[in-house]
């Protein structure tokens, strides 16, 4: 049994706390929201009454925060002054490179291993404990982690030095993002070309324009079961993640001095999907702006 904290309890991090509770660790945990403590509470986590006494006492520090600004905040603030010598932190959130980078360099003064452990998988993969994990930082320090990273995922990646897990998750959704727009075009080009859905998806799903977002994400109702278009667009990933994740991309491109054209309109056409409508349901409803709804 290892003793945790865990620090953020939102739509990500309180089902990842709850699988940590299930495997039989102990873990103590810390957010501003009251239901969220409340939900941790029933769960079988140790609610504490700020952040610095979650970290306190235990082996391994788990955050999951909204932005960057958080991330540094929760760290310089609480954590770093507060964890156990030894302890091992692994920062779940997904945050700009930079800042990322900088509080893995202020933790390594203090003599703390800090992995970045941005996950991908929405909301069903952090409750069903299938998450990918993309983990910046030493090969040692992600031995460590690993075991625990395992009880809240399925695919836990090593991708090299401090920061690296930030840059595959924009990446990756940058990808995401710029591609759930392509398929979403092709559906309604379709449509008003008189071509059945089903059959678009029969074909480009076994051909040559094969991917997730078209075989898992189909932003149309019918062909993928598991599709948020079958229930109104309840998100697994929100538009407003996705729009997040895309401006984070931006700012790394302009850090790296690199041209991301396709990643730039994607950013666009999501912060008008996101300004223009409701930015808490399923990325893939950018269908609809697409549509002229």
């Amino acid at each position: 049994m290892t003793d945790i904290g865990f620090i953020g309890l939102g739509n990500m991090g309180g089902p990842m706390l709850v699988n940590l509770v299930k495997a039989g660790h102990k873990v103590k945990a810390f957010d501003l929201s009251a239901d969220a403590m409340a939900r941790a509470a029933e769960a079988g986590a140790q609610t504490t009454n700020d952040a610095a006494s979650a970290c306190r006492g235990v082996d391994v520090v788990v955050t999951m925060l909204p932005e960057g600004k958080h991330v540094r905040t929760v760290y310089t603030e609480s954590i770093l002054d507060n964890a156990d010598e030894g302890a091992l932190l692994i920062d779940c959130s997904t945050i700009d490179v930079a800042t990322s980078r900088a509080v893995a360099a202020l933790a390594a003064e203090r003599g703390f291993e800090l992995l970045d452990a941005p996950v991908s998988g929405g909301t069903g993969g952090a409750e069903a404990g299938t998450l990918t994990f993309m983990v910046g930082g030493s090969a040692e320090g992600f031995a460590r982690g690993k075991p625990i990273l395992d009880i809240m995922g399925q695919n836990i990646v090593h991708t090299g030095g401090s920061g690296n897990g930030q840059v595959a998750k924009i990446c990756n959704n940058m990808i995401l993002g710029a591609t759930m727009i392509a398929v979403s075009e092709s559906f309604v080009m379709a449509d008003k070309l008189g071509l059945d859905a089903q059959t678009l998806y029969d074909i480009c799903s076994t051909s040559s324009s094969s991917c997730w977002a078209l075989n898992t994400y189909c932003p149309v109702a019918g062909p993928a079961p598991a599709s948020p278009a079958n229930r109104d667009y309840e998100p697994g990933f929100t538009a407003a993640m996705m729009l997040k994740d895309l401006r984070l991309a931006q700012g790394a491109a302009q850090d790296a001095d690199t041209s991301t054209p396709m990643g730039a309109a994607a950013e666009a056409m999501f912060a008008l999907f996101c300004n223009s409508n409701d930015d808490s349901r399923d990325f893939s409803a950018i269908i609809n702006m697409i549509r002229g709804n």
